[in-house]
């Protein structure tokens, strides 16, 4: 089905309705805990590197409208002003740099990031990470502008152009399950990835290039000092530069079958979510005023008790370690709906919260942070959800773990099972660890052991020590384990964690500071992800600013409960919210896919996908 057949029929139904409504005020919240730190990353391989000082804290200009290569979109900045036109300091968000910019990273045990773009490397501790709104941003001026970048601000908009460069050649190399396609380059190149699988780089190409492009199922077009590239077959995988000499990497699917040529149609919908729209499912989109602007509000609902659809939770299934987007999770599980999850450490890539499928925790709760719990065929329970864990000596004595299976990291003991990936690797500087299988342990751990990796074998477990916390016990010794969640919705085979929780039973009860949220972080708009029920259906939403950055916490609360929900968790949102509804992902939190851990998905009942 063609692009416009697809969308009429899609939004065949759907309301679009202006409320009026009273300004929203704030939701008190209680006294704020310190927030827990970024949690540090093992140590890794890096290119040639510089490091990047702490930067003073300098005024300067912020802003959300941002244009790379000719492609304007959404994102935080801030320019700190230098000499004439040019900034002393230029911060973008990690996600953009990644996902967008074709940035590479790795990241350290210390907490700091290794970046490379087209073989030029920055190092960036924990101190020159800097918070843009919801986003970890980075300060890429000079890296920019050393590999020919033009920074610029026009008006309120933020313009990245690249010089030029010039293509050398076309050439293609295979590994297992996919095909790269390299462009080596006589120096860097501005690059701008699509949510479509476009690239748009400053880049010259000839006839007989743009033919060989072709060739490898890449169409291109030559615009004005740019060349614009789209996958004839399927988006790519990921797109990533290289230096000595300047490459460009993209990475595509192992070609099954002839690439086509000339346009290329979208996917038509699955019929099997057209058949349950209007029926079996409710999707629709209305506009709301609070506080002087409007939120666009989009929602899926259903009655999972007879629906043919099931909620399920979405995730890589290699690791807890890595992310992806919302559309290839989805793909994963075959889910004809997807909403995004739980929060996770964008530098380190790991879950910072809640993951439970099928009665084994992938990931334990933090903080005691909201949370729901759903058996099949029932509307999920909702709260905030603490899980107690403690290892029980011959003695009969308690000691505490501070966390299952998690990216956060703190001082104490902390448990990783097979459920975290196939091996662990230390998170913070110093660890000392043991390996338990049946009960015994089998294996003391210290620190350079660790660094090379410790297999997870089914039923087996690694008990790590960190901030000098104690591990008194040797080989051959027994040790039990106590675990007790402080809600039943921990008892359920599936649990996803998020919070702030925002509505229970009928009434608002946010609180961000009993579960850990900065002041500034239940303040700040945002595009949000919510997951509610009134009382008889399940709700996904999605809530996006139409005049501004979107509603905080207290106004999404308040909007969620005139809207007739009786209970509300708020998911992770900012760049994150999306929407994914037959394989088309119809909200994008800032107008582009970001990366995410997890997700929500609706699977036909008995129909648990190529992944599952």
């Amino acid at each position: 089905m063609a692009m416009a057949s697809w969308t009429a029929a899609l939004t065949a139904g759907l309301t679009a309705t202006v409320i009026a409504a009273a300004p929203l005020g704030p939701v008190p919240a209680g006294q704020l805990p310190p927030a827990p730190p970024p949690p540090p990353a093992p140590p890794a391989g890096a290119p040639p590197e510089r490091p990047a000082p702490a930067p003073p804290a300098l005024a300067g200009r912020r802003g959300t409208a941002l244009r790379i290569q000719g492609r304007p979109q959404q994102a935080a900045w801030e320019w700190v002003e230098g000499s004439g036109e040019r900034p002393r300091q230029l911060w973008l968000p990690l996600e953009v740099l990644q996902n967008q910019l074709g940035f590479r990273s790795r990241s350290r045990s210390d907490g700091s990031l290794d970046l490379e773009w087209f073989g030029r490397g920055l190092l960036v501790p924990p101190s020159a990470q800097r918070p843009l709104g919801d986003e970890v941003g980075v300060e890429v001026a000079a890296l920019l502008e050393a590999s020919g970048v033009r920074l610029g601000l026009r008006g309120d908009t933020l313009e990245l152009e690249g010089t030029p460069a010039r293509l050398l050649g076309v050439r293609q190399a295979r590994q297992s399950g996919l095909r790269r396609v390299v462009l080596d380059l006589d120096r860097p190149a501005l690059l701008r990835s699509g949510d479509d699988g476009s690239l748009r780089l400053a880049l010259l190409a000839d006839p007989a290039q743009l033919r060989a492009l072709e060739a490898l199922g890449l169409r291109g077009a030559q615009e004005a000092g740019a060349l614009a590239l789209a996958s004839q077959t399927a988006p790519p995988r990921r797109v990533f530069t290289l230096g000595g000499p300047a490459r460009v990497v993209i990475e595509l699917p192992a070609a099954t079958g002839e690439a086509q040529t000339g346009e290329v149609a979208p996917a038509p919908i699955d019929p099997r979510l057209l058949a349950l729209l209007g029926t079996q499912l409710q999707w629709d989109r209305q506009v709301r005023a609070v506080a002087g602007g409007r939120v666009l509000i989009t929602s899926v609902r259903l009655d999972p008790r007879s629906s043919p659809l099931a909620l399920r939770p979405l995730r890589r299934r290699e690791s807890m370690e890595g992310l992806s987007s919302l559309g290839q999770l989805a793909r994963n599980r075959d889910a004809l709906v997807a909403i995004n999850g739980g929060y996770f450490n964008r530098v380190r890539r790991l879950p910072l919260g809640a993951l439970r499928e099928d009665g084994r925790w992938l990931s334990g709760p933090i903080l005691g942070r909201g949370a729901i719990g759903w058996e099949p065929r029932s509307l999920p329970r909702f709260g905030r959800l603490r899980l107690q864990e403690s290892l029980v000596d011959r003695s009969g004595r308690e000691w505490p773990l501070v966390a299952l299976n998690s990216g956060w990291v703190q001082r104490g003991l902390s448990r990783y099972t097979s459920e975290w990936g196939g091996q662990y690797r230390p998170l913070s500087g110093g660890e000392e660890a043991l390996r338990l299988r049946d009960g015994l342990v089998r294996e003391r751990l210290d620190a350079a052991r660790l660094q090379a990796g410790v297999a997870l074998g089914e039923g087996e477990m690694v008990v790590v020590a960190r901030g000098g916390a104690l591990l008194p016990w040797g080989e051959g010794e027994s040790l039990g384990l106590r675990s007790v969640a402080s809600d039943p919705l921990g008892e359920a085979s599936q649990v996803m964690g998020g919070g702030p929780l925002l509505l229970q039973e009928g009434r608002i009860v946010l609180d961000g500071g009993r579960e850990g949220f900065s002041a500034a972080f239940l303040s700040q708009g945002a595009p949000r992800t919510v997951i509610g029920s009134d009382g008889s259906r399940l709700w996904l939403l999605t809530l996006q600013g139409l005049d501004g950055a979107g509603p905080n916490l207290g106004e999404t609360a308040t909007l969620l409960a005139n809207l007739g929900l009786r209970d509300a968790l708020n998911l992770d949102g900012g760049s994150s919210t999306g929407l994914v509804m037959g394989g088309t992902h119809t909200v994008k939190g800032r107008g582009v896919a970001g990366s995410v851990h997890n997700g929500l998905g609706l699977v036909l009942e008995g129909d648990r996908g190529p992944g599952g």
